[in-house]
């Protein structure tokens, strides 16, 4: 996968000379409801030999109007940037909301984006966007100075799940609830994690349950607990079962920064320095803090035998067995924390 052009301000884009098919928003979290009118972008782009792009926006314009209590935001901009690439998108336009820009109006916005994109053949919003100072604009204020700027405008409607619209506001609370199969059904993907391995206390191995570290503390922080999950990264030709805890392990030690720690429930490869995503699948428990450590081991056996149940059926054995290939390759990868 190519990696979309990435620019930091609409003033910064330099892009070639090709028809700019342009999805306008936060989008934060890329949910169903987003992918809706990024795809639009995407598919009118390959149909007519244009550029598909994103012009996207940070911080959340809270952080301005709020900050006492800013929206923390689902994905990272390195993330979501990557997210976009996936989705077919060939630039990336990430613009610092500022006061300065907040005080454009509303019917000098589209005028002002065609200044600086003189190859803007088309915008894609969804239904109910807003912008503009005061966000005083909306789709039909759009349309009315796309025409005079010749830019066309499409506006997606809302997607709707269980009767309600999937928007990025109800999958934040479901996060913070620890709801996460109901955050993933709402997002279209597994709620995910990227981190790096760190080597640990080894407390996990001495319980009988050896853990995999990740330093992980996004915006938006899920709800602290244990979860299903699924672990993949460059060793495993396919994605490992395991059961995860996130947060501050108040039993052992009750620390500042929250941690990621993965226990896998197939044999794998993965050791410190790896690099590795993990899928979230399923709320097991909320962290808990618990009298004595043989207490905490046995809950552990618990939560394992529930992730079992909850992570789906055992990789295919000739999958298992090219993960302990790699495994045998490099012996120092037994000794997890």
């Amino acid at each position: 996968m190519t990696p979309p052009l990435h620019f930091d301000s609409v003033d910064l884009a330099v892009l070639p000379t090709r028809p700019l098919h342009l999805a306008i928003g936060m989008f934060d979290g890329l949910h169903l409801g987003h992918r809706a009118v990024i795809e639009s972008a995407v598919q009118s782009a390959h149909r007519s030999g244009g550029m598909a792009g994103v012009l996207t926006f940070r911080p959340h314009p809270s952080v301005l109007f709020r900050p006492e209590s800013p929206t923390r935001l689902i994905l990272g901009a390195p993330t979501q940037i990557r997210f976009l690439g996936g989705l077919g998108v060939d630039v990336v336009i990430t613009q610092p909301f500022t006061r300065e820009f907040a005080r454009i109006e509303a019917e000098d916005f589209l005028p002002w984006l065609r200044q600086r994109l003189p190859h803007l053949a088309a915008v894609y919003v969804g239904q109910n966007w807003r912008f503009g100072a005061r966000r005083c604009g909306d789709v039909d204020l759009l349309i009315r100075t796309g025409r005079l700027a010749q830019v066309s405008v499409f506006s997606a409607p809302p997607v709707n799940l269980d009767g309600e619209p999937v928007n990025s506001t109800r999958i934040r609370s479901l996060l913070e609830a620890g709801e996460i199969a109901r955050a993933n059904t709402l997002l279209g993907y597994s709620y995910f994690a990227h981190g790096t391995v760190v080597p640990g206390k080894k407390l996990g191995r001495t319980l009988g349950f050896p853990t995999l570290n990740l330093p992980w503390a996004p915006d938006l922080r899920p709800r602290y607990g244990v979860y299903a999950v699924r672990v993949t990264g460059a060793k495993s030709a396919v994605p490992l079962r395991g059961v995860a805890n996130y947060g501050v392990r108040p039993t052992v030690e009750a620390a500042a920064d929250p941690l990621l720690e993965i226990h896998l429930l197939d044999d794998g490869p993965f050791d410190a320095g790896d690099h590795l995503k993990v899928e979230w699948l399923d709320f097991i428990r909320p962290e808990m803090k618990f009298a004595s450590v043989d207490e905490l081991r046995a809950q552990i056996a618990r939560d394992v035998a529930a992730a079992r149940a909850r992570a789906g059926p055992d990789p295919p054995a000739t999958a298992r067995k090219s993960a302990a290939g790699v495994r045998e390759t490099r012996p120092e990868s037994r000794d997890r924390t």
